[in-house]
C-alpha cells in the first residue's frame, strides 16, 4: 500500500542503566575525525575491512556473547559475517538470516512514524504534548521534539525497574503493562532537567511517542509500524508482536548476564517486552535493518525537510563522536566518515544500525547478550571496520578468542526504492 504524499515540514533547527538503547563508547578519539578521502573532489568510500569485522565479533564474544554477526551493505554488493552460537542448547550456529529483538533501534521506527504524522499536519513538534493529550504530563512546557530528543527531564521508569539485573527482568517478563502504568512509574520520579535544558536519555520519552501515535491514528502502534514503514519497505523479518513472547521462525536466543560474577546466563528470548514497547519492543534482522536504515537516509520514508531535521543533532556527552537527532544517534568516525542510525539493548541482545548519510553503504550487528558493557563496546568496533576500512593490524595475542566464520560470501547489491518527496 502506498503511503498519502506528505507535506513539506517547516522546523527550526553514562550508558543508561537501563536496558534499552545503551551506548557502547566508541573506541575513536575524543578529538575530530579526520576529513574523509576525496579524489577530484569527490568522497571516496573506503573498501570494508571484514577482517576487522570478525575480530569486533570475535571481540563481543570474548567479552561474554554467545554469539555474534554483521551485515554490510554497499553499491558493490553485500558482505556478512557469523560466528558463535545462536543457541547455547542446540549449538545451532549463529546465523546471519535470523531474527533478533532489536531494541532501542525500536525508537527509530517510533520517531519515523510520528514525524510522518507531523507531516500530515496532525501535530507540529513544537507544541506541547498536553496539547494533544491534555494533562498527560504534569509541565506543559515539554513539547513533540522535547520526547524526540530525550530532552523532556521525564525520569527514566527502566532505571529502577532493573537495578537488579536479573530479579528485575523475570519480575516483567511476562507481565503486560499499559501505557499509563509506565508513564506512572515516571512521574513518580522528580524530573531529571528542565525541558529542554539538557540531553538525558529515557525510555519514558517513546512511551509517550506511543501514546501519541495511538492517540492521533486510533489504531494501535503495531498497525503504525505495519503500514508506515515495514510493509512500504518490505520487511518481512520485521514485526512488533507485543504481548505475545516469542520469536517466530528462524531466531537467534537471548542470554542475559546476572549481576553476580560467575552465575550462569539466563535464557531471555522469550518475554512480553511490554516494559518498552514504542521504546524497544521490535524484532527485525540483519538484512531488514540494513534496508530501513538505508531508506531512511535515501529520503524514502520522510521528506527531504524532515529527514533534515530528523539528522540535526547535538552532542550526547563530551567525545565529541556521539550526537542525537529526532530519534536518531549520529556517530562520527575516526576517518572522518558519520553515519546515522541507533543502538539498541534488551535483555539478550546488543544491537547496532547504521547508514551513511547517502544511504549508499549501511551495517547492522548483533551480539546475542547483554549486561555486559564490555561485549556491547566490542561490538561498536564493527562500525569502524566497516565504514572506515582497514587500519594498522595490533600484535596477535594470545588471550585473543576467535570462533568460525561463516556467511562470508558476498551478495547482490540491494534492490532499489524510489524516493518519497
Amino acid at each position: 500500500m502506498l503511503l498519502s504524499p506528505r507535506r513539506r515540514l517547516t522546523v527550526g533547527v553514562t550508558v543508561i542503566t537501563a536496558l534499552v538503547g545503551g551506548i557502547a563508547p566508541l573506541t575513536t578519539a575524543s578529538a575530530a575525525p579526520a576529513a574523509p578521502r576525496t579524489v577530484a573532489g569527490a568522497p571516496v568510500s573506503p573498501a570494508p575491512d571484514m577482517g576487522g569485522v570478525v575480530a569486533a565479533l570475535n571481540g563481543a564474544m570474548a567479552k561474554g556473547a554467545p554469539g555474534a554477526m554483521a551485515r554490510y551493505s554497499a553499491p558493490d554488493g553485500v558482505r556478512s559475517r557469523a560466528v558463535g552460537v545462536r543457541d547455547r542448547v542446540s549449538g545451532a550456529p549463529m546465523d546471519i538470516h535470523a531474527r533478533f529483538r532489536i531494541g532501542s533501534v525500536s525508537k527509530t521506527f517510533s520517531a519515523v512514524v510520528l514525524l510522518q504524522l507531523v507531516e500530515e499536519g496532525r501535530l507540529e513538534l513544537d507544541r506541547p504534548v498536553n496539547d494533544v493529550l491534555p494533562g498527560l504530563l504534569p509541565d506543559d512546557r515539554i513539547t513533540v521534539r522535547h520526547l524526540l530528543t530525550h530532552r523532556s527531564g521525564l525520569a527514566d521508569y527502566t532505571e529502577a525497574m532493573f537495578q537488579h539485573t536479573v530479579p528485575g527482568f523475570e519480575a516483567v517478563r511476562h507481565r503486560v503493562f499499559s501505557y499509563q502504568e509506565l508513564l506512572d512509574l515516571s512521574l513518580a520520579e522528580p524530573p531529571t532537567t528542565e525541558p529542554g535544558a539538557a540531553y538525558k536519555y529515557s525510555n519514558t520519552n517513546f512511551v509517550v511517542v506511543g501514546m501519541l501515535i495511538e492517540k492521533l491514528t486510533g489504531r494501535p502502534v503495531a498497525d503504525a509500524y505495519q503500514r508506515r514503514v515495514i510493509k512500504p519497505l518490505g520487511l518481512r523479518q520485521t514485526s512488533y508482536v507485543h504481548p505475545d513472547t516469542r520469536i517466530k521462525g528462524l531466531r537467534v536466543r537471548g542470554y542475559l548476564h546476572p549481576d553476580e560474577a560467575g552465575a550462569p546466563l539466563v535464557d531471555s528470548t522469550e518475554q512480553t517486552v511490554s516494559w518498552a514497547q514504542s521504546a524497544g519492543a521490535v524484532i527485525s534482522s540483519p538484512a531488514d535493518l540494513n534496508t530501513f536504515t538505508s531508506a531512511l537516509m535515501r529520503g524514502r520514508l520522510l521528506s527531504r525537510a524532515t529527514l533534515e531535521a530528523m539528522t540535526t543533532v547535538t552532542p550526547t556527552d563530551t567525545t565529541n563522536t556521539r550526537f542525537y537527532g529526532l530519534g536518531l544517534r549520529r556517530y562520527d568516525l575516526s576517518c572522518g566518515t558519520r553515519v546515522y542510525g541507533h543502538t539498541g539493548t534488551v535483555q539478550g541482545y546488543y544491537t547496532y544500525a547504521f547508514s551513511t548519510r547517502d544511504g549508499r553503504r549501511s551495517l547492522s550487528a548483533m551480539a546475542n547478550t547483554s549486561n555486559r558493557g564490555e561485549a556491547n563496546t566490542a561490538l561498536g568496533d564493527t562500525l569502524e571496520a566497516a565504514f572506515c576500512g582497514k587500519r594498522p593490524a595490533p600484535a596477535p595475542s594470545a588471550r585473543t578468542a576467535t570462533a568460525p566464520v561463516r556467511d562470508t560470501q558476498s551478495l547482490p547489491a540491494e534492490r532499489d526504492l524510489p524516493e518519497r518527496r
